[in-house]
């Protein structure tokens, strides 16, 4: 008991050091890209990650930058009011640390940047909706769809996808189509970080 309330504590302030290093940033437009967003707040340190998100009741996105250290943090809140694209961007200390990717499942090599550029990572999907429909709903609303992994469990109420399309400017276009109703439920469609690769049945 002792060892998992000082794990805990561990992790608590871990969580909290990596919060103090962390920036929110709202009012961002759909053709802002993470990599044009993260470039803008290198004058104010170095940055260790920055995730663009979709948010269904807006138009535009938000995001989380997170610094190696919390005077990078405190620097970013200057950016505020900068025009990124074609809107200001607000900029605020955030309330919540980014969580990190497995470093397993991010690109290796150029081709899987390169389909990460097609991908996005689609969530809150009823668990009523099959592959089949989801595939036919963003071919017919984004443009073709080139793979589809619709993945869920029982512990969860609802689904996640990663969805592949044949060009980038569809998944783009798929970035708009968070807060769009599918099976009784507003999906959120963002970037995805990771590519979707064969699974090893697909390639015997």
């Amino acid at each position: 008991m002792n060892f998992e309330q000082g794990r805990r504590w561990m992790n608590k302030r871990r969580n909290l050091s990596q919060i103090r290093r962390t920036v929110y940033v709202s009012d961002i437009d759909q053709q802002v890209t993470e990599e044009q967003l993260a470039s803008l707040f290198l004058s104010c340190g170095q940055v260790v990650d920055c995730r663009i998100c979709s948010d269904p009741k807006s138009i535009l996105r938000f995001a989380f930058i997170e610094f190696t250290n919390s005077e990078g943090a405190r620097s970013a809140l200057g950016k505020s009011g900068t025009m990124v694209g074609s809107h200001p961007i607000r900029v605020l200390i955030s309330k919540t640390a980014i969580t990190p990717v497995n470093p397993y499942f991010l690109p290796k090599s150029e081709d899987e940047r390169e389909k990460c550029a097609r991908t996005v990572y689609c969530t809150n999907i009823g668990k009523m909706v099959t592959q089949t429909e989801l595939e036919d709903f963003f071919k017919t609303a984004c443009g073709e769809v080139h793979d589809l992994r619709l993945l869920g469990d029982s512990y969860h109420q609802t689904n996640i996808a990663f969805v592949e399309f044949s060009l980038a400017e569809s998944a783009v276009s798929a970035l708009n189509c968070s807060g769009i109703v599918l099976g009784g439920l507003q999906i959120r469609v963002s970037p995805s970080k990771t590519p979707v690769r064969p699974h090893r049945s697909d390639v015997n």
